[in-house]
């Protein structure tokens, strides 16, 4: 048995011809938060869909604990506005109404069990798509973007909730996310992510890494940069035999 819920293992996904994602190798261990940041076009989507099976690498290997369940919670949902369907019949396609009602009630939306989903507002809808991933007790929770469409006050109270939830229940948890404040902040491990992972590490040691402030020109709100990578340097730093061992020039932000 693998000491590792997940274990990626050179990965590399080519399309028509097109290399998406290039040798890129990480794992996740119980109750650890791994943050990906990079920009469009960069393959942390296709990465997330590698992770969860929905897509096979043109090589490498996914290696999963036995019996391991995964919950995803994707950018978003399209519902046609015409369907009649609320936060309840939306999670209850699944799972029992009790189920439905546990998690509702956790998350603090039981006020919004017979809203149709249609009118939910940006920040609603995200905390009913992750209801949505954690109605399976998931090991490993993947999260792309969670914050998009959510507040500043809710995206702290998001984040403090993953924070609690994977301490409590040792669930590993794999996000997209392009705001460094919050990156930096609840991350245990990030992975700067352009086809390739061209650096990785904790937060405290990304911060402070000179190649990787070398890279932002100037800063935008929450953290955000401007980012053009460019192969005009090495990556030896990087040469990927572990985790901790890559820190070297880095990709950002939309």
């Amino acid at each position: 048995m693998t000491r590792h819920l997940l274990d990626l293992q050179h990965i590399h996904v080519s399309l028509a011809k097109q290399v998406i994602l290039e040798d890129v190798s990480f794992h996740l261990s119980p109750g650890e938060m791994v943050t990906l940041i990079g920009p469009n076009g960069s393959g942390k989507t296709t990465l997330l869909k590698v992770a969860l099976g929905l897509l096979r690498p043109t090589q490498g290997s996914v290696i999963k604990a036995p019996s391991l369940r995964l919950g995803y919670m994707p950018q978003k949902v399209v519902i046609e506005r015409t369907l009649p369907l609320d936060v309840l019949s939306f999670l209850t396609l699944t799972v029992s109404r009790k189920k439905a009602h546990s998690v509702l009630e956790h998350l603090h939306l039981s006020y919004l069990t017979h809203r149709t989903m249609h009118v939910l507002s940006g920040g609603e809808m995200q905390r009913v798509l992750l209801a949505r991933a954690l109605l399976q007790d998931p090991h490993v929770l993947v999260l792309d973007e969670p914050l998009q469409g959510v507040d500043p006050k809710g995206q702290e109270a998001l984040y403090e909730y993953l924070r609690v939830y994977k301490q409590e229940t040792g669930c590993a948890i794999l996000l997209v996310s392009h705001d460094l404040f919050f990156v930096h902040q609840s991350s245990d491990y990030v992975i700067c992510l352009n086809k390739h992972i061209c650096c990785s590490g904790r937060p405290e040691e990304v911060k402070v890494n000179p190649d990787y402030h070398a890279l932002f020109t100037y800063t935008l709100p929450h953290g955000l940069a401007p980012y053009a990578h460019h192969h005009d340097h090495a990556h030896d730093v990087c040469a990927h035999t572990s985790q901790e061992a890559c820190l070297g020039s880095e990709p950002s932000y939309d």
